[in-house]
């Protein structure tokens, strides 16, 4: 087939669109244009569109990850997600993933204790532990960042002393403030002891 014309997409100056015999023919990186010299009357083959199209993709998608990262940490699978919401195929999802962990840009290590310490000033452990995993950080980092967690005790006083403002400190309210300290991931035994600030509590 023979490129007939290659003109700038609107919505994105880095993209341009390819046809042949007078047709669109596909979108493709600007930067993979200029790398292999295309230009209107050249002639490629299928093999070698699709092999620039693939490469023009994996480009395309990385950039999509990096301006996915510049605000906050992402864990692998955020990432994955990320891209197959925008249509990437699983061999360029695997590509871009590969080039970030060479990068440094993914680290779900250092991404679980990150959070952790951020969650656990407002979060009690099994919460933080449930949303990492539905992050998709695995059990070794889950538990790691667990590890790193610290006053705990005092994040569950905190958190209560928020909830209670207003409130009537008797055994409703109490019962109340225990159930939304359970809510918010903090353990039964870590609930009745700030719990003691406030009152007496029944052990049920």
């Amino acid at each position: 087939m023979e490129i007939t014309a290659i003109t700038p997409q609107k919505k994105d100056k880095t993209r341009c669109n390819l046809y042949a015999d007078g047709r669109f023919l596909c979108g493709m990186k600007l930067e993979t244009v200029m790398r292999y010299r295309l230009k209107a009357g050249d002639a490629v083959t299928e093999a070698q569109l699709s092999r620039m199209q693939l490469e023009s993709e994996k480009m395309s998608a990385l950039d999509k990850a990096l301006s996915f990262i510049s605000l906050s940490m992402k864990t692998e699978r955020q990432i994955r997600e990320h891209l197959r919401r925008k249509g990437y195929l699983p061999d360029v999802c695997d590509h871009v993933v590969g080039k970030m962990r060479e990068y440094g840009y993914l680290d779900d290590v250092a991404y679980a204790r990150a959070y952790a310490e951020s969650a656990g000033k407002k979060k009690g452990s099994r919460l933080i532990a449930a949303e990492l995993r539905k992050k998709g950080v695995g059990e070794e980092a889950v538990e790691a960042a667990l590890s790193s967690i610290t006053g705990e005790a005092e994040s569950a006083r905190k958190v209560l002393e928020k909830y209670m403002r207003g409130k009537q400190a008797d055994g409703n309210g109490l019962r109340k403030g225990y159930a939304y300290l359970i809510s918010k991931g903090y353990d039964h035994d870590t609930a009745r002891e700030v719990l003691r600030a406030y009152g007496e509590t029944d052990e049920d």
